[in-house]
C-alpha cells in the first residue's frame, strides 16, 4: 500500500509538473522579452529544468529529486512573480475599430452614453469611423435580445446583448478584445494577457451589419433572440452593463479567453439579478447559449421547438438586404414583427366572437 501511494503521488506530482511547465513555456514565449532569441533561449531553458524535474522523479535519490524539484519551483516563482508584474493599458496604439472607450453619464434614469460607435463599412478594413452619443430613457426600455454569431461550428459562437429603447432605437453591447494595430486574435494569446478587455457599445448597423454583410473570411451566421424576463431586470442589467464600461474606461482589465470573454462577461454582469442562472458548461461552450436560455424559458420562443426559434431567428438574409437603411433594426425584426402583428389581430378578431 505504500509503494502504491507512493506512486501515485509521483504521478499527480509529474502531471503538476508537466501542467506548469507548459504554462510556463507558453507564457515565456508570449509574455516574454521582446528580442525573440532571448525569448526562445529562456523558453527552453524553463522546458530543461522542467524535465530535469521529470526524470529526477523516477531516481532513487531523494537529494537529486529534491534538487531538481526545487530548481523548478523556484523558476516558476521567478516566473510567476513576473506574471503578476504585468498591467493592462489603455494608452497603446490601438487599431481603429477599437481606438476610443465608450462612458456613461447616469442621472436617474436618464443614461447618456458616450462614443457609441458607428462606422460606415465597405469591407471588413475598408471603413469610415464614427462615434456619437446619446441619451437613452430607462423607463422606456422595452427589452433585450441575445445575438450569436457562428464561425467554427456549433459549440462556439460570438455572444453579445442589444437593449431595445422603442421606436427601432436599440444599443448593442458586445464583450471584447482591444488589440493594437497589427495585432490579430488567437485563443492561445488570450489566455496570457495579451489583450485588454473591451466593451464594443455600438448601433446595430455597425455590430451587426459587420457580421452579416462584411466579414468573409470566414463569413459568419448571426441570430437575434428576444429575451423573456421582467423588464426591470432588463433596465438592472443595461446599468450593469454601464457600471463595467465606466470602471474599464477608469481601470484596464486583461481580456482572458477563459474567465473574462464575451459569454462569462455577460454571466457575470447577469448577477445584478434574483433570476440570474447558475454556471453551466454552456457558458463556456458559448454556442449553446441560446439552448440554455431556451431551457430555462428564458427566451421569447412562443412554444415552439427549439430549431423553429433558431430557424426565425437567423437574420443574415434580412440584414443583408437592409444593409445601410436607417431602419436596419427594424428590417431585420420584420418576419418577428409580422408574427406578433397577425398574432394581435387573431387575438382582437376571436375576442369578439361568441362562443
Amino acid at each position: 500500500m505504500r509503494k502504491f501511494l507512493t506512486r501515485c503521488a509521483l504521478l499527480l506530482l509529474g502531471l503538476l509538473i508537466t501542467a506548469s511547465a507548459g504554462w510556463g513555456v507558453l507564457a515565456i514565449l508570449f509574455t516574454g522579452p521582446a528580442e525573440a532569441l532571448l525569448r526562445y533561449s529562456l523558453a527552453g531553458a524553463f522546458a530543461l529544468v522542467a524535465l530535469a524535474a521529470l526524470v529526477a522523479l523516477g531516481s532513487r535519490h531523494w537529494r537529486g529529486r529534491a534538487l531538481a524539484l526545487a530548481l523548478h519551483l523556484v523558476q516558476f516563482a521567478a516566473l510567476l512573480l513576473c506574471w503578476y508584474r504585468l498591467e493592462p493599458s489603455n494608452e497603446r496604439d490601438w487599431q481603429t475599430d477599437v481606438a476610443v472607450l465608450p462612458y456613461a453619464t447616469i442621472e436617474g434614469n436618464l443614461v447618456t452614453v458616450h462614443n457609441i460607435r458607428n462606422f460606415d463599412y465597405r469591407s471588413e478594413t475598408d471603413f469610415t469611423p464614427a462615434w456619437y452619443d446619446k441619451s437613452f430613457d430607462l423607463a422606456k426600455l422595452q427589452g433585450v435580445d441575445l445575438v450569436t454569431s457562428y464561425w467554427m461550428g456549433p459549440a462556439i459562437a460570438h455572444v453579445f446583448l442589444s437593449f431595445d429603447f422603442g421606436d427601432g432605437d436599440h444599443l448593442a453591447m458586445s464583450i471584447e478584445t482591444r488589440k493594437e494595430k497589427g495585432e490579430s486574435y488567437s485563443t492561445i494569446k488570450g489566455f496570457f494577457r495579451q489583450y485588454e478587455l473591451y466593451y464594443v457599445v455600438a448601433d446595430e448597423r455597425d455590430v451587426i451589419r459587420l457580421r452579416t454583410n462584411y466579414r468573409r473570411n470566414p463569413p459568419e451566421e448571426v441570430y437575434l433572440y428576444k429575451l423573456r424576463a421582467p423588464i426591470e431586470q432588463g433596465r438592472q442589467l443595461f446599468l450593469e452593463y454601464m457600471q463595467r464600461i465606466n470602471a474599464l474606461h477608469q481601470q484596464p482589465e486583461f481580456y482572458n479567453s477563459l474567465t473574462t470573454n464575451c459569454t462569462t462577461g455577460m454571466w457575470l454582469n447577469s448577477r445584478v439579478n434574483p433570476q440570474h442562472l447558475a454556471f453551466d458548461w454552456r457558458i463556456i461552450a458559448s454556442g449553446y447559449v441560446p439552448q440554455l436560455l431556451y431551457r430555462h424559458g428564458l427566451l421569447d420562443s412562443a412554444g415552439l421547438p427549439f430549431s423553429e426559434v433558431k430557424r426565425r431567428a437567423h437574420i443574415n438574409a434580412r440584414a443583408q438586404a437592409a444593409d445601410a437603411a436607417a431602419d436596419f433594426s427594424r428590417r431585420i425584426r420584420m418576419d418577428e414583427q409580422a408574427k406578433t402583428d397577425i398574432s394581435d389581430r387573431v387575438a382582437e378578431d376571436t375576442a369578439g366572437t361568441p362562443p
